[in-house]
């Protein structure tokens, strides 16, 4: 069985533990790319990261783009909603139904 993960500062990340999910403090960039992929080799099936340490690591994160797994998903932190998540979902399913299902809204 899978596990799911999750990566970011501690104070945008403490309450998933409450959901049963592992998380991950961390902040610094050398860190979170080697963490991120020791999680990705594991048994790790779903990885959640903050859009903030997403944006440390975007090369990290981009060797897992052509795998099914692990699935690695930005969330927003305490800092607030960047976008980026949303910007991310809405590539992956453009690419998987072949339009943008949006129409062209941002």
């Amino acid at each position: 069985m899978y596990r799911i993960a999750v990566m970011g500062d501690y104070d945008s990340i403490y309450g998933f533990a409450s959901l049963g999910l592992d998380i991950f403090p961390v902040t610094d960039r050398e860190e979170a790319g080697k963490l991120l992929h020791r999680l990705a080799e594991s048994e790790y099936g779903v990885i959640y990261i903050t859009e903030g340490l997403a944006a440390l690591v975007q090369s990290d994160i981009a060797r897992y783009a052509d795998r099914i797994m692990p699935a690695i998903i930005l969330i927003p932190g305490v800092a607030g909603n960047t976008g980026a998540g949303i910007q991310s979902v809405k590539k992956s399913v453009e690419q998987a139904v072949g339009s943008d299902i949006l129409f062209g809204n941002d």
